[in-house]
Formats: C-alpha cells, structure tokens, sequence
C-alpha cells in the first residue's frame, strides 16, 4: 500500500473515530477532515505517509501555511486538528510517538477574536432597512430583529440558532435549550430585549413565514423552509452595515463574551454560556479580565496612585 492509500485509510479511520465514538457534528468532522487532508497532501510531496511524519515534517507544514498569508488562528487550528489525528493514533498505537509533541502554537492564536463595540451592537440590532410592503416584508423583519437579537444575548453559533426549536424556547423562563458541538446541550439565558423581540416575532411573524406549512424549527425562512447558514451570514452582514462595520454572526458571539468580561463577568461564567468543554478556549479573554481587574484596582486602592510629593516616605 502506497503512502497516499495509507493515508486515505488512516484519515476514513480517524473521521469514524470521531463521529462515532467522539460524537462530533458533521460541521466539525468535516473541517478535521480538510485539516488533515491538506497535511496529507503536504507529506504526499515528500513520499510519505501520516503515521511516518517527523516533527520538522509539521513544522515545515505550519511555516508553509504562514508564508501562503493564512492567519495564526487558522494556522493553530490546524495544528490543533494534527494532534488530535496523532493523539488517535497513539490511543488506537499505530504509531509510538508524536510528531506535533513539544510544537507550541502560534501566538496569533491568543488575539482576541474581533468584537464590535457596543454602540456598532445596537445599531446592528435594529437590524437592515427593509421595505415593508408585505406582511412577509414584515415578518423578516421581525425575525431577523429577534435573530439578532437571540445572536448578541446568548453567544449562539449559526448552527445553534438554525437548529432551535420550538420546544427549546422556555421563554416563560427566560432561556433556551441549545445544542452545540458534539450534540451536547446547555442552556442559554435571554435577556429583556431579546425575550421581547422573540415573543413578538411569535405573536406576528412566524405563522406568516409558515404560510400553512408546519416546522419543528422556531426560526424559519420564506414559506416555512429551514434557514441556511449562508442566508443567516448574509442576514447579519446586512444589519452590520448601519454600523459602518462588516460583521458576522461570529462577532456578535464574540461580542457577547467581550461584553460580559469587560462588565466583570467571571470566565467560568462566561465559558459556560459559549459552551465551551475547555476554559483554555475562552482564556482569549483574559486580558479583558486582567485590564478590568487593574482598572477596579487603581479606582478604588488606597495605594494604587502615585503618593503626594509632601507625603512622608
């Protein structure tokens, strides 16, 4: 068997690993997939195969991302899926050692991801200028109003919010049940605003956008059709553009999180509503915490400031 064919087999094996046993969402399996099949074909150049790798073998694929303009972010990412191949290996023993031990990520990885201020949120929040000649017009309106709204208040992904369902709205309750990565759920909490703008596109909206049709899901598109990830993007990068920014439904995530730490939100808090399973992954908020911490700290210490010249030493 040739390295290329090797490598076929051992990537069909690692992606049943992580579908079957790991319980992965088909999105995140597949960008594992595209990881590894872009390293694969790195070593394919070199004649071989994904269980022969040497350290310097991924080195030299990471120096190779940099210097084809790829961000540190998606550079770490893809390191991040490489250890994760070589970890399943090591686990299933195919191979005896590592290759990506001892390789630091990069430090882009620490840059806190991009973040709209809160008066570029609230001009974002009221959503694109629409013309209401309809009561469909309308109806969108009113949805995408409630969509933003839902987005900025519970840090949802675009997966998340498509996926909600009628049931998961425990509005009376003020939350929604949310199923994230790894199907794993948790419980989001909505705020004022974003209880109001839902119960009103409930009362007003959504049976329009049903137009008889029934759907298990509580945000919904033209004639009750399932939203699409795309449709959802082009949504918010509409709204966005009042603002005088582009943004992304990712954004008004990391909004969200920015918000809440710079408010003094601590990051158990915080990596709770992300859902994240590692508070490493939120750690990217740190400094946010940090520079809140100095700040309450020169505010209100007796002894932060800089003593009076005639003040005794």
């Amino acid at each position: 068997m040739g390295p290329a064919d090797r490598n076929q087999r051992l990537l069909h094996d690692f992606l049943d690993y992580l579908k079957v046993e790991k319980g992965l969402s088909r999105l995140t399996v597949s960008a594992y997939s595209h990881d590894m099949a872009q390293f694969s074909d790195f070593l394919a150049k070199r004649k071989r195969s994904l269980d022969a790798a040497r350290r310097q073998d991924v080195r030299d694929f990471l120096d190779a991302l940099f210097s084809d303009q790829l961000d540190g972010r998606s550079v770490a990412r893809k390191l991040s899926s490489a250890r994760q191949f070589y970890k399943y290996l090591l686990l299933d023993r195919r191979i005896d050692h590592d290759p990506t031990l001892n390789i630091e990520s990069p430090r882009q990885w620490k840059v806190l991801p991009k973040s709209l201020a809160a008066d570029e949120v609230l001009q974002t929040l009221q959503g694109p200028a629409r013309v209401l000649d309809s009561k469909e017009s309308h109806a969108l309106a009113l949805r995408d109003r409630a969509m933003l709204e839902v987005f900025y208040a519970g840090a949802l992904r675009v997966s998340e919010i498509i996926g909600v369902r009628m049931e998961d709205a425990k509005l009376d309750l003020g939350y929604m049940m949310v199923r994230g990565k790894g199907d794993k759920e948790r419980i989001v909490p909505m705020g004022k605003s974003a209880l109001a703008a839902v119960n009103i596109y409930l009362q007003s909206a959504r049976e329009v956008l049903c137009a008889g049709k029934s759907s298990p899901f509580l945000f919904l598109g033209r004639r009750g059709r399932k939203l699409t990830r795309q449709r959802v993007w082009q949504m918010v990068s509409a709204a966005s553009q009042s603002s005088g920014r582009h943004a992304s439904p990712h954004m008004l995530r990391h909004s969200c999180a920015t918000h809440m730490v710079e408010n003094g939100a601590d990051l158990r808090t915080v990596q709770t509503i992300l859902g994240h399973a590692d508070i490493s992954t939120t750690q990217v908020y740190t400094h946010l915490a940090l520079d809140r911490l100095k700040k309450v700290y020169r505010d209100h210490h007796p002894r932060s400031k800089r003593r009076n010249a005639g003040e005794s030493q």
